[in-house]
């Protein structure tokens, strides 16, 4: 019984509940609880990931928390795609953690409350595997984020969060919607089970069901920043809290897991006239989107507007290559997630470390609190011989020590800057060559347009953000060196790191993404594994199921 695939959903529920007990006045006992919460999250998503490496029938886990067989009972369904989401959620969840702890969990109420039950939501999005759960973890993880944006009060975040709530609800709105359509027309909501009706509605009914699943569409484009539906994100994400803003960027990745997993579903080659449905719209949508985000990159000034677009653009390169519907292209799309989520989350982190060391030098020079707790941040007085060089105010031009603070801020926006650009030798990089590769091969119009857009937006970035690393890390020599805590850049780099070992490791991961392309463009494996699964013998279905009930026989697994 395999009940380690629920754990995910369970742990960071029942781990939100405890911390309601604990109360918000003992933040030492709720941030050893969350953390400790989180790496347990992290290694059962590992251990997920290890489990689906195993391909073939091994590659699906299915588990029925009602003891149901599908489509009647509720289905949670492990994959390569949702085992890869679930490390990619944890680590960045985690990450962001540990930075809040160095002073944004104490800013507001309930702070690792509403951690816990966005990482609950994001992780049952990833593994549900039918609509009404969907929409249910959908609720979870907006509700959560609603409480995260407005963490830490102001008035940009109140105007921000009242923009953002008021566009998931009416998405939300969208999402009952479609899906109420949907089970008018085909009776389920369960994902296998439409993928094999889909290709039997009769062609009276195939415009409503079209109709249904463009509506369910545009809620989940709206979550995945689809142009010009993004609208909403830049203000909201450059206004949150940095942890926040670091776990929303997990938000759009929701998005744009649920349009590839429901295309490649309901719209592959086998579902008869309704195959292919909405490709091109995503591929141009997503073409759209990755042309506003770059140049919203190249006017932007500020650290975190730039993240936000760096998130956009992130999401459109990704629905424009699930738009192609070519599973090379989306194996090289599945290596670049991971790798632009981790440096996204990464720039949110820098980008507040470097608002903040916009203060006053009286600010950014007062001593820490507990100087153990800190890096190295101010310079030292220095005595200057009389062979030093000197500028008009008599100050050394030369040997003038860097602190190790703006240092280690330096590389690690240096690295983000590479990885965002998508420049040698980062795994933002690697991604794009497996992606541009894969284009050129299919030569054409739309292949060309899409690696033109692809390297612009590339050139875009640099620019962008080479002007905003001058400016702050170069230009202004009177301003005081930035106060840095280990709790706030140990995650930034555990992220750059990762980004590096996710390079070394390359090709591994790529074949990884290849079988997992492979397993979506060839649906009928998740749909048989889903399909053939069968509830244990319980005193009340041993009966209905004709089968003998077992000694002590409970619980429901694959």
């Amino acid at each position: 019984m395999n009940h380690l695939l629920i754990a995910p959903i369970l742990l960071p529920l029942v781990t939100a509940c405890l911390l309601l007990l604990v109360g918000d006045r003992k933040h030492r006992s709720q941030a050893a609880l969350g953390g400790l919460a989180l790496l347990a999250n992290l290694g059962v998503a590992v251990l997920l990931l290890a489990q689906a490496l195993g391909g073939g029938a091994n590659a699906y886990g299915i588990y029925l928390p009602s003891n149901w067989e599908a489509p009647f009972g509720i289905v949670l369904v492990l994959d390569r795609l949702s085992a890869l989401m679930l490390v990619v959620a944890a680590v960045v969840a985690l990450a962001a953690l540990v930075f809040s702890l160095a002073r944004w969990d104490k800013a507001g109420a309930h702070f690792h409350v509403l951690f816990q039950v966005q990482v609950m939501g994001i992780n049952g999005a990833f593994l549900t595997g039918d609509l009404f759960n969907l929409f249910v973890f959908f609720e979870v993880m907006l509700a959560a984020s609603y409480g995260l944006l407005l963490h830490g009060s102001g008035p940009s975040r109140v105007k921000a969060g009242l923009h953002y709530v008021t566009i998931n609800l009416v998405a939300s709105s969208l999402f009952l919607v479609g899906a109420s359509m949907i089970y008018g027309v085909t009776g389920t909501l369960n994902f296998a089970d439409l993928a094999a009706k889909i290709p039997l509605i009769p062609a009276g009914d195939r415009p409503l069901l079209h109709a249904a699943c463009a509506v369910l569409a545009v809620a989940f484009l709206a979550k995945a920043a689809m142009w010009p539906l993004n609208f909403w994100l830049v203000p909201a994400y450059a206004g949150a809290s940095a942890p926040s803003g670091a776990v929303f960027a997990l938000l759009t990745k929701v998005g744009v897991y649920v349009l590839l997993r429901l295309s490649t579903l309901w719209f592959s080659p086998q579902a008869g006239d309704s195959a292919g449905f909405g490709g091109a719209w995503l591929l141009w949508g997503g073409a759209a989107t990755l042309a506003f985000g770059a140049l919203g990159m190249l006017v932007s000034q500020r650290p975190a507007r730039l993240a936000g677009f760096a998130v956009i653009v992130s999401s459109g390169t990704l629905l424009a290559m699930v738009g192609l519907a070519r599973p090379e292209v989306t194996a090289g799309a599945l290596y670049y997630l991971p790798a632009s989520t981790f440096a996204v989350a990464a720039f949110f982190l820098i980008a507040e470390l470097m608002d903040r060391s916009r203060q006053s030098d009286a600010q950014s020079r007062r001593a820490p609190e507990d100087e153990e707790d800190h890096l190295p941040f101010a310079l030292a007085d220095q005595e200057l011989d009389e062979d030093t060089n000197l500028d008009d105010q008599e100050e050394a031009l030369i040997g003038r020590p860097i602190p190790a603070a703006t240092a280690q801020l330096g590389l690690a926006f240096i690295a983000c800057t590479l990885l965002v650009a998508g420049l040698p030798p980062l795994s933002g990089f690697v991604g794009k060559v497996f992606m541009l590769s894969a284009l050129v091969q299919g030569a054409g119009a739309v292949a060309w347009t899409l690696l033109a857009l692809v390297v612009l937006s590339g050139l875009f970035a640099l620019v962008a953000l080479s002007r905003v690393g001058i400016r702050f890390f170069w230009a202004p020599v009177d301003r005081g060196a930035p106060v840095l805590r280990v709790a706030e850049f140990l995650p930034v780099a555990l992220l750059v790191v990762l980004c590096c070992a996710y390079t070394v490791y390359a090709e591994p991961v790529m074949r990884y993404t290849r079988a997992t392309a492979a397993d979506l463009y060839a649906p009928g494996g998740y749909v048989q594994a889903v399909l053939d699964a069968r509830p244990l013998p319980t005193a009340t279905n041993a009966e209905r199921l004709g089968l003998p009930l077992p000694p002590g026989a409970g619980g429901a697994t694959r």
